[in-house]
């Protein structure tokens, strides 16, 4: 059976299995890429402003400049 972090805070909360991967932030990425173009499409240039900044975020996470590197919760 496959590990499951949970919802709940600590060692066994959710994160604890490794977080999400790569490809699935890639995806969300290209997802909230594309919403901001259509917002920004029809003239939604609000709601187009971040669903754009939700792309630039999910790609820095694929990216790894944001989020955890090595798989450690401290800074040590």
């Amino acid at each position: 059976m496959a590990r499951w972090a949970g919802w709940g805070a600590g060692p066994a909360g959710a994160g604890a299995a490794g977080g999400p991967s790569r490809i699935f932030l890639g995806v969300l990425a290209a997802l909230a890429l594309g919403a901001a173009f259509a917002l920004w499409r029809d003239g939604r240039e609000a709601g187009a402003a971040i669903a754009f900044a939700g792309a630039v975020y999910f790609a820095l996470r694929v990216a790894g400049a944001l989020g955890r590197r090595d798989g450690r919760d401290d800074e040590s």
